[in-house]
């Protein structure tokens, strides 16, 4: 970038911190990380902040404190704005049914009115860009919750951007499953629209500058890239930097964008709410007028080609984590071509035995042990890995009473672990995708609540269809693996009573 003069740089003797809401979100877990790293003193806020734990952001800046708030429930909001500066409103598009836009505009509200009550002096809002003619109500919602934070009494500051091309990207990402994973792609000629996508490190950079900047004080600001693109475009520059063949594109005129979204879910596994969402908001062009912030916050900004090629290194460049966190690459198998976004199944089982007692079951997992529960399954999957060549059938453990982080455990491996609390295995059969496990031991009142979390990151059809299929499976599997585990912990501390006489 052309200026490396931080925000906290320009404002020496303020001290207070920084807010952001909707930290577990793509915006608002990139903003934090950006932030910290320009030493700003932060809250991060989230509606369930344990999904936080695994990312380690206090251990790593010690200026970040998390914060549990839900703009839906303004009592969980105070106290969270007290002393802050700035408040970055970040909280994902709640598509999950209906009645999402009036959320929408109550979560805002909620926002509003506390940043009023606590006197900070900004709120900065990224929202996407808005033609004249669109119907969209994706678009629609977030130009509402725009409209509703400016009815508050704290200048606004709103970012209208284009689309964000980052890691976790809802728009990116569906572009990138639809490229790795399909050897042509069948579209609506929407595919052939223009819009400036915008590199994340540069939509980092304009938020950070624009919160303190007077001028941008209750405006409206359009944020684009360096690049007209349609598309189609976009998706070539993809597999261009991927490494693959760029896919030959067969535009349909009668085909609609909402025609084309009941199809998505068959190749990405972007939640359908959003990904539809998404692409009915392609069908009309939409460019960003960005003269007035490129003069406010001068910087270079990526190419599209760059961008990319940003997303792929920062992927690789992740930090090492202590448990699932969503889009990890570690949990992905190290591979691009992996989706993103995972599919979850969970079992859980409340036992009244400790949390120790339980962890010292849950780490004879595999091996000759086996898997607690239903063993003729995890046999009968070993077997096919085998006969397509894996090594499903290999029964290894270094140890059979406990293990450490790297160890592998027959086809598994031990790819993030808090000892005494959780540890998460990635699954290592032959599959079209990848995906782990993990177990955790929670503390609850007279007892422990064991988790089992399976995530799978799906490579396009085959690994959603694959996923599909074993969903039902999962449920029975890891409840009843859950059950066992603390049975067994039960009869543990049983045998222990009865040795200490």
């Amino acid at each position: 970038m052309n200026d490396d003069t931080t925000t906290a740089e320009r404002s020496p003797g303020d001290s207070r911190p920084w807010l952001v809401s909707g930290a577990t979100g793509f915006m608002g877990g990139h903003m934090t990380t950006y932030l910290l790293d320009q030493g700003i003193p932060l809250r991060a806020m989230a509606r369930t902040p344990e999904k936080l734990d695994g990312r380690r952001w206090p251990e790593r800046w010690p200026h970040c404190e998390i914060v549990q708030g839900d703009v839906l429930e303004p009592e969980t909001l105070v106290g969270n704005f007290d002393g802050v500066r700035v408040a970055f409103y970040l909280v994902d598009a709640m598509l999950d049914s209906k009645g999402y836009l009036q959320r929408e505009i109550d979560g805002a509200r909620n926002f509003a009115e506390a940043a009023a009550a606590a006197e900070i002096d900004r709120v900065v809002y990224i929202g996407c860009l808005v033609s004249e003619d669109s119907d969209s109500q994706y678009i629609m919602a977030r130009k509402a919750i725009g409209d509703t934070l400016r009815e508050g009494k704290v200048p606004v500051t709103e970012i209208r951007s284009a689309i964000i091309v980052g890691p976790g990207s809802a728009a990116f990402e569906v572009m990138r499953d639809c490229v790795f994973h399909l050897p042509f792609l069948v579209s609506p000629p929407c595919v052939d629209r223009l819009s400036s996508p915008i590199a994340l490190e540069n939509i980092c950079k304009y938020a950070m500058e624009l919160a303190v900047l007077s001028e941008a004080a209750g405006v409206i600001l359009d944020a684009g890239g360096p690049d007209e693109l349609t598309y189609a475009d976009q998706m070539r520059i993809i597999a261009e930097v991927g490494g693959i063949k760029p896919r030959k594109i067969f535009r349909i005129p009668f085909l609609t964008a909402k025609m084309a979204a009941v199809f998505l879910p068959l190749v990405s596994a972007v939640p359908s709410t959003i990904s539809g969402a998404l692409i009915e908001g392609m069908r009309q062009d939409l460019g960003a007028d960005d003269a007035r912030i490129r003069k406010l916050v001068p910087q270079r900004l990526l190419s599209y080609h760059e961008a990319t090629q940003a997303v792929f290194e920062k992927e690789r460049n992740q930090g090492v984590y202590t448990r699932w966190v969503e889009g990890g690459l570690i949990f992905r198998g190290l591979n691009h071509t992996s989706a993103y976004y995972g599919k979850q199944a969970t079992g859980n089982y409340w036992t009244n035995a400790s949390a120790d007692s339980v962890w010292k079951i849950m780490i004879r997992i595999g091996g000759d042990n086996r898997y607690f529960y239903l063993n003729i399954l995890w046999t009968i999957r070993e077997w096919i890995d085998w006969l397509f060549g894996g090594h499903g059938r290999t029964r290894f453990r270094r140890d059979p009473e406990t293990f450490e982080l790297g160890d592998a455990i027959d086809s598994w491996k031990v790819i993030a672990m808090e000892p005494g609390e959780r540890f998460t295995l990635s699954f290592g059969m032959k599959a079209p995708g990848d995906g782990v496990l993990e177990l955790a031991a929670v503390p609850e009142a007279g007892g422990t609540r064991i988790h089992a979390t399976a995530t799978w990151h799906p490579a396009g059809i085959w690994g959603l269809l694959y996923w599909y299929a074993m969903f039902l499976p999962h449920l029975v599997l890891f409840n009843g693996l859950t059950r066992k585990i603390g049975i067994q912990a039960e009869k543990l501390e049983a045998e222990m009573r009865d040795e200490s006489g």
